[in-house]
């Protein structure tokens, strides 16, 4: 008998080609039935007027823990995840010490199994320490459960071990996620370089940067075959190359964050270090390069990059203030504005951008999609909801977030993880 049937929606599953009003039901965290149920037994929540989908999954957060657990911590980052409407999130290495070992790895499944809300996977260090000059454990904390390796937060600069990072990546089957900046170019730099950059009198990231790392490692994974990732993709000449690479058949995937999508490097002219991100937000021709290459399939994910920051740590001067802004409380109700109402996508896509894509790119198979015996996490979306996006409200700790005080539409009414209902905004509904 179904412990929890979900009735009355508009079911959207992109990975089994479903999008129509029919029942969900769920047992022992699992889904064991989609379509019409008559008599539905257990408890009942009514999705009348809502949209239900796979749990949402985001590929790209910054939990903090351990080291930095003032920022944020798997318990804190993880509430926060859904409260925004995901189910699963997949957490950076660039922790304080740097996730780069399996007791490292070990160590995030057993704090995620103690204090989560919602479903916490790792990411392994691709180099000790992050540094760019060894290789870190990379088998054995693909052993672990690593369900990626990345530096994020720094690219690997130097040729001749990214070389080398692909071909032991590859042999563990997981993603090599790449921060495509190239350090001699941006580390000294806090906006897009340009001509706004040098009146407001800060030193910049050029484009070029993001664009000469992508272009490096697409040429050396050419005769490897490494999957590759590009994280938190920024500018119109990366877009460029992408394309490029994936119409060649390479195995080159992308994401693109909210914020890269609905600001610009304007919002840097009042200083405001809420703005300062990495890699930088840029011009509006890059914006619109990259809504199009979302349109085109070129980016096939939707992803935070959940950057929590301390209040004393943002309230700096722009230069010495660190790069990153919330994403996992407010993400859902910004890629509708970004993507939905400027009829740049549809409704199946942005979940499947959501879902399915990111799963596959961390080999989650029993999630991202609805098929019976699928792990039962489910995210109930009431696409009308009109409110104001409040940090004070956000779950994370950290309240660092430019979009406070805008006006959204649609919200995660309920986020249910493992069959169990972790959020219900609309207690009438569960019956």
């Amino acid at each position: 008998m179904p412990t929890l049937t979900i009735t009355n929606g508009r079911l959207i599953d992109p990975a089994n080609g479903v999008d129509t009003k029919t029942d969900l039901a769920l047992d022992k965290g699992k889904v064991v039935k989609v379509g019409k149920i008559a008599k539905p037994a257990g408890k009942v929540f009514d999705a009348a007027g809502c949209i239900v989908t796979p749990g949402l999954i985001d590929p790209h957060v910054h939990l903090r823990e351990p080291g930095q657990e003032d920022k944020e911590t798997i318990a804190t980052g993880s509430a926060a995840a859904v409260h925004g409407g995901f189910t699963t999130v997949v957490c950076m290495a660039n922790t304080s010490p740097a996730i780069d070992d399996d007791s490292r790895i070990e160590f995030i499944y057993r704090q995620a199994e103690e204090t989560a809300s919602c479903h916490v996977y790792p990411t392994g260090c691709v180099t000790k320490g992050r540094r760019g000059e060894e290789l870190a454990e990379v088998g054995l904390m693909s052993e672990a459960g690593a369900v990626a390796f990345t530096d994020d937060g720094d690219a690997i600069a130097s040729a001749a071990m990214m070389l080398k990072a692909l071909a032991y990546v590859k042999m563990t089957g997981k993603v090599l996620m790449q921060h495509c900046e190239e350090p001699a170019l941006t580390d000294a730099g806090a906006m897009n370089a340009g001509a706004l950059a040098t009146r407001l009198g800060l030193a910049g990231r050029p484009a070029v940067a993001e664009a000469l790392v992508i272009q490096r490692d697409i040429l050396l994974n050419e005769s490897v075959g490494c999957r590759y990732h590009v994280q938190h993709l920024s500018s119109a000449l990366g877009v460029d190359l992408i394309r490029r690479a994936r119409k060649a058949g390479q195995p080159v995937t992308t994401e693109v964050s909210p914020h890269h999508l609905l600001l610009t490097e304007d919002d840097c002219a009042t200083y405001d270090s809420n703005y300062k991100m990495n890699p930088p937000l840029r011009t509006k021709r890059d914006v619109k390069a990259l809504l199009k290459a979302v349109k085109d399939g070129v980016i096939t994910i939707l992803a935070t990059d959940h950057a929590p920051h301390t209040r004393e740590e943002k309230e700096v001067g722009f230069p010495n203030a660190p790069s990153g802004i919330l994403g996992l409380d407010c993400a859902l109700p910004l890629y509708i504005k970004a993507l939905i109402e400027t009829d740049t996508i549809d409704w199946p896509r942005l979940v499947e951008m959501m879902t399915v894509r990111p799963a596959e790119l961390c080999n989650l198979d029993a999630k991202g999609h609805l098929s019976p015996g699928a792990d039962a996490d489910v995210t109930v979306i009431d696409p009308k909801e009109s409110w104001t996006i409040d940090v004070n409200a956000f779950a994370s700790k950290a309240r660092n977030c430019p979009f406070h005080g805008w006006s959204v539409n649609g919200r995660a009414i309920a986020t249910i993880v493992a069959g169990k209902v972790a959020l219900n905004r609309d207690k009438s509904r569960l019956k």
